[in-house]
């Protein structure tokens, strides 16, 4: 995930970040930890008859990796393509046209929220996700808490927008959503100069660890759904 879609940055500038950002074993281990993480907790959340919006999708690993019936990978970066076999939408977050009302039944997305702009920014995406998903449909957020992870947060050059849980919840609340659930503390920051290999059976073992999360869980994870009437 960790793509972005701020208006700042052109498509070029988008690709070549992200180019820099990881190198090819860092990829590798982010294939390896979102099918894991799939496996062993996001299916829960994904009926196999699903359309599911991965929403700034950057290397796909999630949408690569969930199981659903149909399968939208939004970003504005144009090399999107390249990492899936999915449909693949290149449009900002708050005007995802090609998108019909009521058409999605889950919006998942990872590390993007902290990339936009501000605040008003987010609404409009926001609003945006309400609109395609169908009512009753459900919005899955995950992203890095700024509560646990601190000055961390700024060590990447297109982090904008520092959220917590409690802050994210509001803005949900603002934007038209009723929070389900709310974990605060779910899993580590990045993958990134990690000194340990990615391996499913790690993967396995921290899910099913729920006290090491509040040890080592520096990014949150909320669900929350838009209202069915």
């Amino acid at each position: 995930m960790a793509a972005t879609d701020e208006r700042d940055f052109s498509g070029d500038e988008l690709a070549q970040l992200y180019d820099n950002r990881f190198d090819s074993a860092e990829l590798e281990g982010k294939r390896v930890l979102w099918e894991a993480l799939c496996r062993g907790f996001f299916d829960r959340y994904v009926g196999a008859e699903d359309t599911v919006l991965d929403l700034a999708a950057g290397t796909c690993e999630f949408t690569n990796a969930i199981r659903a019936r149909r399968k939208i990978a939004v970003d504005l970066n144009p090399d999107t393509p390249k990492f899936t076999d999915a449909e693949v939408v290149i449009a900002p977050s708050d005007d995802m046209a090609a998108i019909g009302d009521g058409t999605i039944d889950v919006v998942f997305t990872s590390n993007f929220f902290e990339h936009m702009p501000d605040k008003r920014a987010l609404l409009r995406t926001l609003d945006e996700c309400r609109r395609v998903l169908r009512p009753g449909g459900r919005l899955l957020v995950l992203m890095p808490n700024l509560r646990y992870v601190g000055a961390r947060y700024w060590d990447y050059f297109d982090h904008h927008l520092p959220l917590t849980h409690h802050s994210l919840v509001e803005g949900l609340e603002l934007g038209g959503f009723t929070p389900r659930e709310v974990i605060p503390r779910f899993l580590p920051y990045t993958v990134k100069d990690s000194p340990v290999k990615v391996r499913p059976s790690f993967v396995r073992a921290y899910l099913g660890l729920r006290p090491v999360w509040r040890l080592l869980g520096k990014q949150m994870f909320v669900v929350a759904e838009k209202p069915a009437a």
